[in-house]
C-alpha cells in the first residue's frame, strides 16, 4: 500500500473552542470510520501562533521570522491525516469523507518514502 498525505484545509478557529464541538465530532467520526487506514494525524494550532522562518541569500545566511500566518486566506492548513490506500483512487475515497472537503478543501499528496 502506499501512503498520502490529506492536508486539511478549513477555517482558521480553535477546534478546541466550544462553538467547534460539532464539528470536531464529525472528525472524530471520520477517524473511528478510518482507523485502520489512518497512520497519523494531527489538528494544527490556529495561524496566529505560526513563526514563519527565511534564510536570506542562501544557506548560512541571515535568518528571518516573522510571527503569524505566511499569507491571508480565507482558508488555512488546520490539519493533517497520513493515509495508507492501494493507489490515489482509494485515497480521494477517504479524503472526501473528511469534513473539510465539504465546505474547505483537501489536498491528498502521494509521500514519497525514505529508503
Amino acid at each position: 500500500m502506499a501512503q498520502y498525505l490529506a492536508l486539511v484545509y478549513s477555517a482558521d478557529v480553535d477546534w478546541f473552542a466550544p462553538e467547534q464541538a460539532e464539528e470536531l465530532a464529525e472528525y472524530r467520526r471520520f477517524q473511528d470510520d478510518n482507523a485502520g487506514l489512518i497512520t497519523a494525524s494531527a489538528v494544527l494550532h490556529p495561524t496566529s501562533t505560526a513563526t514563519v522562518v527565511r534564510v536570506e541569500g542562501a544557506r548560512g545566511g541571515k535568518v528571518v521570522t516573522t510571527d503569524g500566518p505566511y499569507a491571508e486566506t480565507k482558508e488555512a492548513l488546520t490539519g493533517y491525516y497520513l493515509v495508507e490506500a492501494e493507489d490515489l483512487e482509494a485515497a480521494i475515497a477517504i479524503a472526501q469523507q473528511i469534513p473539510s472537503a465539504w465546505n474547505g478543501a483537501v489536498e491528498v499528496r502521494p509521500v514519497i518514502r525514505a529508503r
